[in-house]
């Protein structure tokens, strides 16, 4: 088994990130397409957002979802309460790890995550714990990039993790959905683009 990355390293690293973060993900944005607007228009009620970064997504939810938002770097964190203030949203952000979440059993309507389980160490971990925390009968939202259906852009993402997983814990070929599954729950909206390398998810935790 691969040993896993310090926790405390990933901080660090994420929290050096954070200035150039939202400059960084505009240059990405235009392979998601759609992704973020789709994703946080299905929210209701009670909301998790894992992996909240600097709050990308805090101005697409609907207006009467309640938010909560957890990221392992303070220094995203900031970046989020910044964006929550300028867009005058009550949301309630906490440092966290996805591989343990802090909040009891069926705490969540909705659990959300966005191109964020691609730097997890253990994304399926991390998708358990999210289907834990989420109520029978709700929403998980997942989007991320992924294993290409191409095979020459396959080549191309292998080769990028021999410095990316080792330096920024960053992987390009992990695929949620088989985690997601695993744990049973239903699969109600799923597509791919972009060669296959945007992913987006709806599924619902039976009740």
């Amino acid at each position: 088994m691969a040993r896993q990355p310090n926790l405390d390293r990933l901080r660090r690293h994420w929290d050096r990130q954070s200035a150039g973060y939202d400059q960084k993900m505009d240059r990405a944005e235009r392979l998601f397409g759609d992704t973020r607007g789709w994703v946080c228009r299905q929210a209701t009620g009670q909301v998790l957002e894992v992996a909240v970064g600097t709050g990308l997504n805090l101005g697409l939810y609907p207006t009467d979802v309640t938010l909560t938002g957890m990221d392992l770097s303070p220094a995203m964190l900031a970046g989020a309460r910044e964006r929550a203030a300028e867009l005058g949203r009550d949301v309630d952000l906490r440092v966290g790890d996805a591989q343990r979440l802090e909040f009891a059993e069926s705490s969540f309507d909705t659990v959300v995550c966005t191109f964020g389980l691609c730097a997890v160490p253990d994304d399926r971990g991390a998708v358990d714990e999210m289907v834990r925390v989420l109520r029978p009968g709700g929403l998980l939202l997942l989007a991320d990039h992924v294993v290409s259906t191409s095979p020459v852009v396959r080549v191309l993402q292998a080769a990028a993790e021999l410095y990316s997983v080792r330096f920024e814990n960053e992987h390009f070929r992990r695929r949620p959905i088989q985690h997601v599954r695993a744990t049973g729950l239903d699969i109600e909206r799923h597509d791919r683009f972009t060669k296959g390398i945007i992913e987006r998810l709806a599924a619902r935790k039976p009740g």
